[in-house]
């Protein structure tokens, strides 16, 4: 991880301000509360969490964001874990993390969830595939071969709701390897999401499964949501759904690709699904000073200070 420079001049702001400023935007963007019958939850890539220098403030922000949600997949946490649990500590004491080892480019991935919505069962793992698999990791019109993830997926069970409408789950936090735009690495990426949606296939039918309700939360990557996108194919090739968001924005600050997605099957977790969307941060009462001088320094400013991703939420009736 690179940490991102800081915004020239430097943007001041005052927390009281821009945590108002916070909860107006929700608002304005409809990101759904949290409520009995709900299970709100959200994937947000932290973006050089825990390397790049930002303030008790700036994580204070962060923290409110993430308390608007039951159930959170976290992304380029480093292995420092001082930002982390500084940022842990605005939030109130349901709340818990669940974290993987580091991995490539030095990231760990995981959860942070309000253990009064979301409870957490006994279930969690890297995902990895087994050497012997690694042949059937291949798509017509992908080159290369499959030698397993840069960053393996991190995979935890959790239960939510009650009686009829309780849900189990085994939720995954995925950060595919992105490289560059090259052939060469955009199709390495292709064979990461197919040998993820693979071992989600076979999850979603193994009678002998933790659970059969597979949710795929992360930075997948994905350039856009097109049939002609090799990542979108691999994706969608065993029976993977990424439902159409509510929101027309993309999740990446810098270009809007539709770098972050939710997936599941058809079945409990399809039945479940009511909506999703991004939550979009442009033109709007947060960091108003900030877009006023112009949106490339508005950029600038939020990405250093929070991320240079748009946290994607996702509701689901429990």
């Amino acid at each position: 991880m690179v940490p991102h420079e800081q915004e020239n001049p430097v943007f001041h702001y005052t927390l009281a301000t821009e945590r108002q400023a916070l909860l107006a935007t929700k608002a304005l963007r409809k990101v759904p509360q949290k409520a009995p019958g709900k299970l709100i939850v959200a994937t947000w890539n932290l973006t050089n969490f825990g390397i790049q220098q930002r303030s008790d403030d700036d994580l204070a922000l962060m923290a409110e964001i993430i308390s608007w949600f039951d159930l959170v997949a976290i992304q380029e946490i480093a292995d420092s874990l001082v930002h982390l649990r500084k940022m842990m500590g605005y939030l109130n004491a349901e709340y818990h993390i669940v974290l993987s080892d580091i991995g490539g480019n030095d990231e760990r991935g995981g959860f942070i969830y309000d253990s009064s919505k979301a409870a957490r069962l006994e279930l969690a793992a890297e995902i990895a595939v087994p050497p012997s698999d690694h042949r059937y990791i291949r798509m017509k019109g992908v080159s290369g071969s499959f030698n397993g993830f840069d960053r393996n997926p991190y995979a935890v069970a959790f239960s939510a709701g009650t009686g009829a409408s309780k849900i189990e789950l085994t939720a995954v936090s995925v950060h595919l390897y992105f490289g560059s735009h090259s052939y060469q690495d955009e199709d390495r990426r292709a064979l990461e999401a197919y040998a993820l949606a693979r071992w989600a296939d076979q999850r979603h039918n193994s009678a002998g499964a933790y659970s059969q309700n597979i949710l795929v939360l992360g930075d997948l990557n994905l350039p856009k949501r097109d049939d002609s996108n090799n990542i979108y194919r691999a994706l969608k090739a065993k029976g993977l759904i990424l439902p159409q968001h509510s929101t027309s924005i993309g999740s990446s600050l810098k270009d809007d690709k539709e770098y972050d997605q939710v997936a599941f099957h058809t079945g409990v977790m399809k039945n479940a699904y009511v909506n999703s969307g991004v939550f979009d941060l442009d033109h709007t009462p947060f960091f108003a000073n900030a877009w006023d001088v112009g949106p490339s320094y508005f950029n600038a400013a939020l990405k250093y200070h929070i991320a240079d991703h748009r946290p994607l939420w996702v509701e689901f009736a429990v």
